[in-house]
């Protein structure tokens, strides 16, 4: 799979932009603030109908615009395909493949992309939430479906949140209503849990290769921590115990207003040689095991589902140390397009220039 070239007119900065991206690695450079970053997000938007730095798509609209627009030429399996996105100050989406209007779980399924941005280093560090999110983007792109049953269980876990807040204020409670709830948080929360600790052990056998190579003696680890999970367990075995833990923290879940347990408050744990990363690895080792994670996302998308997705590094090489910076430029597959950003070329050896097309962007425009 391979960007042919990318258009944006009135996304964020870029009022009318276009690149060509016929080449396997693109570096884009320029000042902070000049619209790089913008670029591939639009990029990931395209693959996600997400974007990584903001739930409000009005952000995305220049501000003398009414409407940013996404458009994309595109090579999948030796075939050409087009894709186009916009989106309206006034919330309205439009979604095409080939220029016929489509829906966003087809729209989704055409461009695979891993995004790797210095956001992401502080993925250890960070908010349970942040982790969560990474593997779910990471799980969305291999399995479509994913997101739907994401967002069923947000809808139903605030239908519940809202009858427990009605209760705090009334003091009436429908349980038969909350009984209905929970059943139905059970059966889509327990798929969620399941693939995501499936996706998690997948990725652990590839991370821990890609981690050990760069720290040479460390074993890396990773934990899918549910507050009701012990071991291994199947999806029946996820159910049930969801099901007693919601039965056990109804009281709790009554008192508080809200829904104490399910996969909107699991995490992931990350361990070197047994001890838990965020508390005793250095930046440096947390920053490893950031780069073994994304690229063994690299890998895992391409086996799961045969395509070779565009990889995207956003300023991320200027926060890595010479031996990261050259394991990551090195261990990139050569069929793998590569879109870059950067303050300069400086980083890169001259070998790497060779083949690389590169831009200058300055304001929102390609100088």
């Amino acid at each position: 799979m391979r960007l042919r070239d990318l258009k944006l007119i009135n996304y964020r900065n870029c009022k009318d932009l276009e690149l060509d991206f016929s080449c396997k690695k693109v570096l884009i450079i320029g000042k902070n603030a000049q619209g790089k970053t913008n670029i591939l997000e639009s990029i990931y938007l395209l693959s996600t109908l997400k974007s990584p730095r903001t739930s409000n798509n009005i952000e995305l609209i220049n501000f003398d615009a009414e409407k940013a627009e996404i458009n994309c030429n595109m090579i999948k399996a030796e075939t050409d395909v087009e894709l186009d996105f916009s989106y309206s100050k006034d919330k309205k989406r439009e979604l095409a493949l080939n220029k016929v209007k489509t829906t966003p779980k087809n729209f989704k399924s055409v461009l695979k992309t891993v995004l790797f941005s210095t956001a992401d280093l502080l993925l250890l560090r960070g908010n349970p939430s942040d982790r969560r999110d990474w593997l779910d983007r990471a799980i969305s792109q291999i399995y479509p479906a994913y997101d739907d049953r994401l967002s069923k269980y947000d809808k139903i876990r605030i239908q519940k949140n809202n009858l427990l807040k009605d209760y705090l204020k009334t003091g009436f409670l429908n349980d038969t209503l909350l009984d209905v709830y929970n059943e139905q948080l059970v059966i889509t929360g327990s798929n969620i849990i399941y693939l995501r600790k499936k996706f998690l052990k997948e990725i652990e056998k590839i991370a821990l290769e890609k981690h050990r190579i760069i720290s040479e003696t460390e074993e890396l680890k990773i934990d899918y921590d549910c507050s009701f999970l012990n071991g291994k367990y199947e999806l029946e075995d996820i159910a049930s115990a969801f099901k007693i833990s919601l039965k056990e923290r109804r009281t709790e879940e009554m008192r508080r207003g809200q829904a104490c347990a399910g996969p909107h408050r699991d995490d992931i744990i990350f361990y070197i040689n047994g001890n838990e990363a965020v508390k005793f690895a250095s930046q440096g080792q947390q920053r490893t095991i950031v780069l073994a994670l994304k690229l063994s996302e690299l890998d895992i998308i391409t086996s799961k589902t045969g395509d070779e997705p565009v990889l995207l590094l956003d300023d991320v090489l200027a926060e890595l140390d010479d031996i990261r910076q050259n394991y990551l430029l090195k261990s990139i597959n050569e069929n793998t397009q590569t879109i870059i950003t950067s303050v300069d070329t400086i980083l890169f050896e001259d070998e790497f220039l060779k083949d690389v097309k590169i831009y200058k962007i300055e304001n929102g425009h390609i100088l």
